[in-house]
């Protein structure tokens, strides 16, 4: 009798010591926002979404930076360098300004590299979206795509951190379905902004005073 009620007595207490440790790991993220969790993974994230006049949806990336919002601000507007070190961007260059305006010729690899699409984009300066920033960029008549579209938005965390997302949507001249075109773009997305992340990064610890204790 007694064998029989020490094996219950354990068997309870392993029953309740698994339902300790299932309820911390569902406890674990919940009810993060989403700036909550990127910030806390620090990983690039893909997603997609729909951009009003479109059957194709815009591929999007997004992760955490260890920098401030200005060294953000700063690599996402260096137009002319994007081909320096971001992926999948072969060519830019900037071609013009108007007022806060730059026209930018981008040329960007699609289907797994089998084919390169190319616009004058327009990115206007950067305005205020929520609690931070969103730079947009248009194409503007020459390309050989039917709409080439870039969303950058900044968002801080706190002094140091900003979540930094690209939506970017391509439309080409070919028949394609969005089936095949928005996994490209998400794919070109999350190598931008994680090339975005890393420079950022890179940059703010350069510019760290020496001795500088902060975690980047």
């Amino acid at each position: 009798m007694m064998d029989r009620r020490r094996r219950m007595l354990t068997m309870s207490l392993a029953i309740a010591a698994w339902a300790a440790i299932g309820g911390a790991a569902r406890a674990d993220g919940a009810g993060e926002t989403e700036v909550q969790r990127l910030a806390r993974t620090h990983t690039t994230e893909r997603y997609s979404v729909a951009v009003p006049g479109f059957s194709i949806r815009a591929g999007g990336g997004m992760t955490a930076v260890n920098a401030p919002i200005a060294q953000l601000r700063q690599t996402v507007t260096d137009y002319g360098h994007y081909s320096d070190f971001m992926p999948r961007f072969q060519k830019s260059r900037i071609v013009g300004k108007s007022g806060p305006n730059t026209d930018v010729y981008l040329q960007v690899t699609i289907l797994h590299g089998a084919a390169s699409v190319w616009a004058v984009t327009r990115f206007g300066p950067p305005a205020p979206e929520g609690t931070g920033e969103r730079i947009e960029g248009k194409m503007e008549g020459q390309g050989n795509v039917n709409e080439l579209r870039a969303v950058w938005r900044l968002i801080p965390v706190d002094a140091n951190r900003t979540i930094v997302k690209l939506e970017l949507l391509i439309v080409p001249k070919l028949p394609l379905p969005g089936s095949v075109v928005t996994p490209e773009l998400e794919f070109a997305a999350d190598q931008a902004v994680s090339a975005v992340r890393d420079r950022a990064e890179a940059k703010s610890r350069q510019a760290a005073p020496p001795g500088d204790t902060a975690k980047n």
